[in-house]
């Protein structure tokens, strides 16, 4: 398990597109992947969960992984968040 605080850089934050791009990629992934906005659980592999979300740019969320390729999932999540 892999746990790390990332900073949202993507512009105008997780809105619909970027979202929905974000679920089609980690879907992908075979690791389960969680997001906390303070002590609110995200589900990232749900277009539902995400578009309630309302994650902006510039906020910083905890991301924790967990599974076989949970190190090329975090460094995905590093480079693409």
């Amino acid at each position: 398990m892999i746990e790390r605080q990332i900073t949202i850089s993507i512009e105008n934050g997780l809105h619909a597109r970027p979202a929905a791009e974000l679920v089609k990629k980690l879907n992908q992934f075979k690791s389960t992947v969680s997001f906390y906005d303070g002590e609110k659980k995200i589900n990232p592999k749900s277009v539902l969960s995400m578009m309630t979300s309302s994650i902006k740019q510039g906020q910083t969320i905890r991301v924790v992984v967990d599974g076989i390729d949970e190190e090329e999932t975090m460094d995905w999540l590093t480079n693409n968040l």
